[in-house]
């Protein structure tokens, strides 16, 4: 009965042991700050990562970029432009 409560605690003792070596600063830095575009942005753009496809309609449609900044953070900037449908013929 001893060694069964040994193993148990042991076992026990091992997963708690696996759980923190789970690194819960990659998990951050994976985490996108999401941010509206204004005049007034100042933003850090060293890489982007993507961009949304924009509509072939005549209307201001809302874009999306993602992007890393200079320190490697990701974000996701939120923007409105004017759709590809439009010609002046």
């Amino acid at each position: 009965m001893k060694a069964l409560l040994v193993m148990a605690l042991t076992s026990l003792c091992a997963t708690a042991a696996l759980a923190d070596e789970t690194p819960t600063d990659v998990a951050s830095q994976n985490t996108a700050i999401t941010e509206e575009y204004s005049y007034s942005s100042n933003l850090d753009i060293a890489k982007v990562v993507s961009m949304s496809s924009i509509p072939n309609v005549c209307e201001v449609v809302p874009a999306r970029m993602e992007y890393e900044d200079h320190q490697g953070q990701r974000h996701i900037l939120n923007y409105k432009v004017m759709g590809n449908g439009c010609s002046n013929g």
